[in-house]
């Protein structure tokens, strides 16, 4: 019943919107979704955040905690791009909840910052930050774009570049 209910509200939706459920998640920002209409899955990345790295401190705790909220689960995909990496870019509900919001209000992800604007979350993230949940616990954490700067991405690694088998 839930997904047909997800799939009639992006019946009406545009063309890069659709139902589906979470197969595969990659990592705290990046995880695959089968539509509901059918096919293979597709692999989106959550637009206005930016998770730890895999191989960075805290990265592995953002994936699990996004795989325990989403995994098997149905979600719905509203996007209009694809990143550097041939990701869809999408903003991702489930239910009432914004999935980007959840990350970067519960400390397992920043707010995406581009020249010098905060994002989309900023709010919720001076509110994590400010209770020391998740990420903010350590003194200092180390941003995933600065971490990526010192020392390269871990997207070369098989289990974040390769399709999951489901």
């Amino acid at each position: 019943m839930r997904a047909g209910l997800l799939l009639a509200a992006c019946m009406s939706a545009k063309a890069g919107d659709f139902a589906g459920v979470v197969t595969h998640v990659t990592d705290g920002d990046t995880l695959w979704v089968r539509p509901a209409s059918g096919g293979a899955p597709r692999q989106v990345r959550i637009e206005g955040i930016d998770a730890p790295e895999i191989c960075q401190a805290f990265g592995a705790q953002a994936r699990q905690a996004l795989a325990a909220r989403v995994l098997g689960r149905p979600v719905v995909v509203r996007s209009q791009a694809s990143d550097n990496y041939q990701r869809m870019l999408g903003h991702i509900s489930q239910g009432e909840v914004d999935l980007g919001a959840w990350m970067v209000s519960s400390g397992h992800a920043w707010s995406y910052r581009f020249r010098g604007d905060p994002g989309r979350y900023a709010a919720e993230q001076a509110r994590a930050r400010t209770s020391r949940l998740g990420l903010w616990h350590a003194d200092a954490p180390v941003s995933p774009r600065e971490f990526r700067k010192r020392h390269g991405s871990c997207v070369t690694r098989p289990e974040r570049d390769s399709q999951p088998d489901g």
